[in-house]
C-alpha cells in the first residue's frame, strides 16, 4: 500500500468521524453548553478539546510537508499556535468546524500519487526540548504521524464521552458501513 493510499483515505474517514462527533454534541447541548465544550480538557495538564480539533486538523495535513522535505506553510504554524492557546481562546464550534473542512478540502486536493515517492525519504523530527528524530517517510508515517494523529483524536473522542456527549463505537468506526454485507443488521 502507498503512503498516499494510507494516509488520505484515514485522515479524511476520521476527520469526517470528529465533524460527525462535534454536530452530535452541538445537538444534544444547549448552545452556551456547546461553546463551553471546547473549553473542556481530560486533566488540568491537557489540551482542551478545541486544541484537540486544532492538532488533529494540523496532523493531517503535516505529513504532506514533512515528508517532501519543505516547511510548514504559515497557515499551519497558524493552525499550531491556535492549538497552543486554544485555553485562553478556544474559539468557536463554527471555527472547529472550519478548520476540520480546510484539513478536508486540502486532502481532496492531492494528487492520488502524491506521497508514493516519499517512502524512503529521510524526515526528521525535531522537538522543542532539542530532541530530535531521524527516519524514513515509512518510519515517520507509521511511528509518527499517524499515532500523533489518533492521539488528537482520541482524546477528542474521550473529552465528549467524559462531557455526556452520547457517542459510541459505530460513531468512532462510522466509515465500515460502506463494507457492511447486506442483510447483516439485526433489526427488531
Amino acid at each position: 500500500m502507498s503512503l498516499t493510499d494510507l494516509l488520505v483515505p484515514t485522515y479524511t474517514q476520521m476527520l469526517n468521524a470528529l465533524s460527525g462527533w462535534l454536530d452530535k454534541a452541538s445537538k444534544q447541548l444547549p448552545g452556551d453548553e456547546v461553546e463551553a465544550l471546547l473549553s473542556a480538557r481530560l486533566a488540568p495538564d491537557m489540551y482542551p478539546l478545541s486544541s484537540q480539533v486544532c492538532f488533529s486538523c494540523l496532523q493531517a495535513q503535516e505529513a504532506w510537508y514533512r515528508l517532501r522535505g519543505e516547511s510548514l506553510p504559515e497557515r499551519l504554524d497558524e493552525l499550531a499556535r491556535s492549538g497552543q492557546n486554544a485555553g485562553e481562546e478556544p474559539g468557536s464550534m463554527s471555527d472547529a468546524r472550519a478548520r476540520i473542512d480546510r484539513a478536508l478540502s486540502f486532502l481532496q486536493g492531492l494528487a492520488a500519487d502524491e506521497l508514493d515517492a516519499c517512502a524512503h525519504q529521510p524526515v526528521s523530527i525535531e522537538l522543542p526540548n532539542g530532541m530530535i528524530f531521524d527516519m524514513t517517510g515509512e518510519q515517520y508515517v507509521r511511528d509518527w504521524a499517524l499515532p500523533q494523529f489518533y492521539f488528537h483524536l482520541n482524546t477528542a473522542y474521550a473529552i465528549l464521552r467524559k462531557r455526556g456527549i452520547e457517542l459510541g463505537k459505530a460513531d468512532y468506526v462510522q466509515h465500515m458501513f460502506a463494507y457492511l454485507r447486506p442483510g447483516t443488521v439485526q433489526t427488531g
